[in-house]
């Protein structure tokens, strides 16, 4: 039996300089899910989120963006992707059943580690269903990600690049 040899030669590579080593990166797409706010009273309490989103992708008419939302128009985005596209659409952080029931010793769903941990879930989320091609091709995420306010009476289409 003959003994492989490892090709150890090194491929071709073009010299590097400072501005490809340390310039911007040639497509880049990140999205940030931080500052949470808890509002309203009672019954009407709840938590937004802030979206903050950086890219160069030529897909995103904004190449920076920052929006506020809550929990149930992740749950919007989560619905209309697995009814509009092809993609298989994670999971969202639990819905936090008996957090929310009354007589409990914490804050339920507005105590600080909640928030925190279901924060970090948000923005887990976030990324990989905007890391998908064919997701980032879908008009829901683009109004999700960058529109003010969030229509959940749009037409679903798909984004033509420019």
């Amino acid at each position: 039996m003959a003994e492989a040899i490892a090709d150890t030669r090194r491929l071709f590579t073009k010299p590097q300089n400072l501005s490809d080593a340390y310039g911007p990166p040639s497509n880049f797409l990140e999205i940030d899910v931080g500052n949470p706010e808890t509002v309203g009273v009672g019954r009407g309490r709840f938590t937004t989120y802030e979206v903050r989103l950086k890219t160069n992708l030529p897909i995103f008419k904004l190449k920076e963006s920052c929006v506020r939302r809550r929990y149930s128009d992740f749950e919007w985005l989560r619905s209309e992707l697995e009814r509009e596209s092809k993609v298989v659409v994670p999971p969202l952080p639990g819905k936090a059943l008996f957090r929310q029931l009354p007589f409990r010793g914490d804050d339920g769903i507005f105590d600080d580690s909640f928030i925190e941990e279901r924060r970090q879930g948000l923005e887990v989320f976030l990324n990989k269903v905007a890391g998908h091609p064919l997701a980032q091709n879908e008009r829901c995420l683009h109004m999700f990600l960058q529109d003010e306010t969030v229509d959940k009476n749009y037409t679903p289409s798909k984004i033509r690049q420019a």
